[in-house]
């Protein structure tokens, strides 16, 4: 069961209990009579549960990355937040959107369930985060590591930060997809997978900026946009076990 799945069902319990006693128990106790114990934890954990909940499903929900494919932007163990009102109010658990309040924009960073394929059905659902490069109706296309739309190369700018020790293979890059433009790593070494497609209605092209070593829409396709999660905006924990635990320096950043 899913953690939102959990939360629902105890929210829907603990409710369900409290209710219960106010309308048919506690008229029959006595003022001497003990409130029951699972009464008393209903009570007490209902309000909680439900806060929870709702700042999770429509306000603000934390992750962890659990891979190097955000790399530079985003690090192995660091915890993000993701704005759950970026993209229209969802339900949780059903994902049935209430109401819109935005969409994506290119250069977003944002929060997706996996696309299942026929063949995933009954596997479980599966957060990823990345980049937004394509919109609806754009032409995307990968070759010799350099981002086209619609028939035009993204100017890129090769970086040689004094403070950054990267392989020998490995080139930080800086990317203009947006105005503000951000950083990416690219393997000399590897020869990515290259094509073109065009971007379906009501779905998005998405990329991780460690260009040779992520999962992402060159792979598996599109996101459609009831997929959506949130958009990234923060990093408000960062640990790494090697480096000797908190990462003073990443927390509070932006995610741009």
């Amino acid at each position: 069961m899913s953690f939102p799945a959990l939360m629902v069902l105890l929210v829907a319990v603990t409710g369900l209990i409290w209710l219960i006693d106010r309308l048919f128990w506690a008229p029959k106790r006595n003022k001497e009579e003990d409130e029951p114990v699972v009464v008393e934890y209903a009570r007490s954990f209902f309000p909680i549960i439900l806060l929870v909940l709702v700042i999770r499903s429509f306000i603000a929900e934390p992750f962890r990355i659990p891979s190097s494919s955000m790399l530079p932007t985003l690090h192995i163990g660091d915890f993000i937040l993701v704005n759950k009102f970026s993209y229209g109010i969802r339900l949780p658990v059903l994902h049935t959107k209430l109401f819109d309040t935005g969409e994506p924009e290119r250069g977003d960073v944002v929060v997706f369930r996996y696309p299942k394929k026929p063949e995933d059905k009954d596997k479980p659902d599966i957060d990823y985060i990345k980049r937004v490069v394509g919109l609806p109706g754009d032409t995307v296309g990968y070759f010799d590591k350099t981002v086209y739309l619609n028939g035009k190369p993204i100017e890129q700018e090769v970086l040689n930060p004094a403070d950054i020790i990267l392989p020998s293979y490995t080139e930080l890059r800086f990317e203009h997809l947006t105005e503000d433009g951000h950083m990416i790593l690219v393997d000399t070494d590897k020869r990515p997978l290259e094509g073109e497609m065009v971007v379906p209605e009501g779905h998005y092209f998405v990329m991780g900026d460690n260009r040779d070593n992520s999962n992402d829409s060159r792979y598996w396709g599109t996101v459609p946009e009831q997929n959506l999660v949130g958009k990234a905006f923060l990093i408000w924990m960062s640990w790494d076990w090697d480096a000797g635990g908190i990462i003073w320096s990443r927390i509070g950043q932006s995610i741009d």
